[in-house]
C-alpha cells in the first residue's frame, strides 16, 4: 500500500528503537521542529570557532598570517566535504538519527579537546612579544592536540551537515500537497535556523573570545553543541527514520559498469537491450527473484526505462549465458542512477557562487577596515559585517515563505511558488549582481584614495562609510536564500529515496570547493596578470595597491557565463513528476 492510502504505518520508515514507525505518532511539524532548534545550537558551535579561527591560529599559536589562513581554509573545506561522507553513511548503512548522534559527540570531543588547550598555557606556545624575538608554532604534542580538536570538529560537522537536513526533511508526507508544502517551508527555516546560530556566533561568541579569552569561546561552542545532543534526544520519540537501503555507490558503480560491459558484449546482449527499451515487461522477466522482491516492495518504483541517457539502459538487459550475472540491473536501479547524474551538471553550476561567496568574505572585511566604520557613536568592528547578510536573511526568509510563496503560488500553480530550478536561478543572478556591485563599490572606495592623497597604513580612515560594503553582502545574502534553500530541496526531491542524504550533502559539497577554487582563482589570476612586467592584480604593500575592482569584474563576467552554462541544464532538466507516475514522492513542477 502506498503512503497516505489509508494505513497508519509509514513503509520504509521506523522509530528511534526501530520499529515500524507510525502516522499517528511520527513525523510531522513537530519532529522537524527538533531539527531546527538543533540546528541553531550546531551552527552556533561551529561558526564561533570558524569565523574568528585565523585569529587564534595567529595570536595564541603563533602561526604565520599565510599558514593560519591555508589552515582554516582546509579546516572548512574539510568539513563541508566530508558531508558527503555523513550523507553516504546515512543512505548505505545507518538511520539519519544515528549519524547525527554519532556526528554530534565526535564534534563536541573536538571542542573539548579544544577547550582543554585554550585554557591549559603549558598546551600552548609559550607567550612572546613578536617584536623583540621570534614566536615558535606549536610543535611535538601541542600541535597534534589543535589539530586533531580542529578535525574532529571538521567531522563532526560533516556528519551532522550530511545527515541533518535530510532528517528534518523526511517527517513530512510527501503524498499529500500539505505535507509536500511543509516540507518546502522546512528548507527554508533551515536556512534560518543556520542564521540564527551565526548571528550568535559571530556577535556574543566572538566578543567572549576577543574580551574574555579562547577559552571561554571554546567552552560555550562545546556547550552548545551538548545542548543539541539534548534537544535533539527530546524528541527522538517523534523522528520517523528511513531504513537504509545499501551503499547507493555500490549500485552506481555496478550499472556503469554493466551498460559498459554489455555494450561492448555480443549480437544476443544487443538484441536484449532492443527488447527493454521496446517491451519493459520483457525485460522484467530476466530479472531474479530476489530482485524483484526488493524492487516491489519499495516505496518509490519505476516499471518502465525512458529515453534520457539512454546508453545506460543496456544495464538491464539479461546478461547472455556465461556472463556474470551479478551484472543484472533492474530497471528501478537505472532509473535510480540516471536521476544522480542529471543533477550532477545543477550541482556543478552552483560552484562559481560559493566561490563568489568566499572572495567577498576574505576582501570585503579589509576594505570596510579602510573606510569609516562608525554608525553615530558606535565604532563597529571590521570582522562583524558577516553580521548583515545573516540579519537580512533572518529577515527574507519568512517573507519569502509566508507572503512570497502563496502569491507565486496563485500564479504559477506550483506549491513551493517557483520551482526549484527557477529559485536557484535566481540565486545566481544575483550573485552576478553582488560582484557587479562590489566592483561598483571597490571603484567608489579606490577614488576617495585618491582623493583624500594617498593614505599611509596607520591613518585616519577614509571619509566613505563602510555600509557601502554591506550592500553586496546583501545580495549575496538573498542570492543563499534562493540558491542554497533551493538546492537542498531540490536535490533531496530529485535524488532517489536510496540516495537523498547523500544527494543533499552535494550543496555542502559545492560551498567546499567554491572556498577551494577561491584559493586557486587567486594564484591563476596574480600569475596572468603578472607577465610582461605587470604588477599582479591582487598582491601589493596594502590592500589599495590592489586592482581588486578589475578582479570583482573578472568573477562577475565568469558568474555570468556560469549562468549561461546553467540555462543550458535546466532548460534541459525533466523534473520527476513529468515521467514518474506511481511515485508517491514527487514534486508537482510540471
Amino acid at each position: 500500500m502506498e503512503e497516505g492510502q489509508g494505513s497508519d504505518s509509514w513503509p520504509g520508515y521506523v522509530d528511534w528503537r526501530n520499529k515500524p514507525a507510525k502516522r499517528s505518532v511520527h513525523g510531522g511539524i513537530s519532529a522537524a521542529a527538533f531539527v531546527l532548534v538543533v540546528e541553531v545550537l550546531e551552527n552556533l558551535a561551529f561558526l564561533a570557532n570558524a569565523s574568528n579561527l585565523v585569529l587564534y591560529l595567529v595570536r595564541f599559536m603563533h602561526f604565520s598570517p599565510s599558514k593560519a589562513a591555508n589552515a582554516v581554509t582546509n579546516f572548512m573545506g574539510t568539513a563541508f566535504l566530508l558531508a558527503l561522507l555523513g550523507g553516504f553513511l546515512s543512505d548505505a548503512f545507518f538511520t539519519t538519527y544515528l549519524i547525527y548522534l554519532i556526528s554530534a559527540l565526535i564534534e563536541f570531543l573536538g571542542l573539548v579537546l579544544l577547550t582543554i588547550q585554550a585554557h591549559l598555557p603549558h598546551l600552548r606556545p609559550t607567550s612572546c612579544d613578536p617584536s623583540l624575538e621570534p614566536c615558535l608554532e606549536p610543535t611535538g604534542s601541542k600541535e597534534a592536540i589543535l589539530f586533531l580538536g580542529l578535525y574532529l570538529v571538521a567531522l563532526g560537522v560533516g556528519g551532522i551537515k550530511g545527515s541533518l537536513p535530510s532528517h528534518g526533511a523526511e517527517q513530512f508526507d510527501p503524498s499529500t500537497p500539505r505535507g509536500r508544502k511543509q516540507r518546502s517551508s522546512f528548507f527554508n527555516y533551515y536556512v534560518f535556523s543556520l542564521s540564527c546560530g551565526g548571528l550568535i556566533a559571530v556577535t556574543f561568541v566572538v566578543w567572549l573570545e576577543d574580551n574574555e579569552g579562547w577559552e571561554w569561546g571554546f567552552g560555550v561552542s562545546s556547550a552548545s553543541m551538548l545542548l543539541s545532543i539534548v534537544v535533539f534526544l527530546v524528541g527522538s520519540t517523534l523522528y520517523r527514520n528511513k531504513v537504509p537501503d545499501g551503499s547507493p555507490l555500490t549500485t552506481m558503480a555496478k550499472v556503469i559498469l554493466a551498460s559498459i560491459c554489455k555494450g561492448n558484449g555480443s549480437k544476443t546482449a544487443s538484441n536484449a537491450i532492443v527488447s527493454v527499451a521496446t517491451s519493459p515487461r520483457e525485460s522484467e522477466k530476466a530479472i531474479n527473484e530476489e530482485m524483484k522482491t526488493k524492487m516491489s516492495s519499495s516505496i518509490e518504483t519505476s516499471t518502465s526505462l525512458t529515453g534520457e541517457l539512454k546508453f545506460l539502459n543496456r544495464a538491464a538487459a539479461a546478461s547472455p549465458s556465461g556472463h556474470n550475472q551479478s551484472l543484472v540491473c533492474t530497471v528501478q536501479e537505472v532509473e535510480e542512477v540516471k536521476l544522480v547524474i542529471k543533477i550532477l551538471p545543477i550541482f556543478a553550476c552552483t560552484i562559481i557562487l560559493n566561490c563568489c561567496l568566499a572572495q567577498l568574505s576574505t576582501f570585503s572585511v579589509q576594505q570596510a577596515a579602510t573606510m569609516d566604520t562608525k554608525i553615530g557613536k558606535l565604532k563597529v568592528p571590521p570582522a562583524s559585517l558577516p553580521v548583515f547578510p545573516v540579519v537580512f536573511i533572518m529577515i527574507l526568509v519568512p517573507l519569502y515563505d509566508r507572503f512570497f510563496v502563496p502569491l507565486a503560488s496563485r500564479i504559477t500553480g506550483i506549491e513551493t511558488g517557483v520551482s526549484h530550478l527557477q529559485r536557484i536561478g535566481a540565486g545566481l543572478v544575483l550573485s552576478i549582481v553582488a560582484m557587479a556591485t562590489a566592483a561598483l563599490v571597490e571603484t567608489k572606495r579606490k577614488h576617495s584614495w585618491a582623493r583624500v592623497g594617498h593614505p599611509e597604513p596607520g591613518n585616519p580612515p577614509l571619509p566613505d562609510t563602510f555600509l557601502w560594503i554591506a550592500f553586496q553582502y546583501l545580495f549575496l545574502g538573498s542570492a543563499d536564500v534562493f540558491t542554497l534553500a533551493g538546492l537542498l530541496e531540490f536535490f533531496f526531491t530529485e535524488a532517489p529515496m536510496s540516495m537523498r542524504s547523500l544527494a543533499t550533502s552535494l550543496s555542502w559539497a559545492s560551498l567546499a570547493l567554491g572556498y577551494y577554487l577561491s584559493s586557486v582563482l587567486v594564484t591563476i589570476v596574480n600569475k596572468a596578470t603578472s607577465k610582461h612586467g605587470h604588477a599582479p592584480w591582487l598582491s601589493g604593500r596594502t590592500l589599495n595597491d590592489f586592482h581588486l575592482e578589475r578582479f570583482y569584474w573578472l568573477m562577475c563576467v565568469l558568474s555570468a557565463l556560469n549562468f549561461v552554462h546553467y540555462l543550458f541544464w535546466a532548460a534541459r532538466y525533466r523534473y520527476r513528476s513529468q515521467k514518474t507516475h506511481n511515485s508517491s514522492d514527487v514534486p508537482t513542477q510540471e
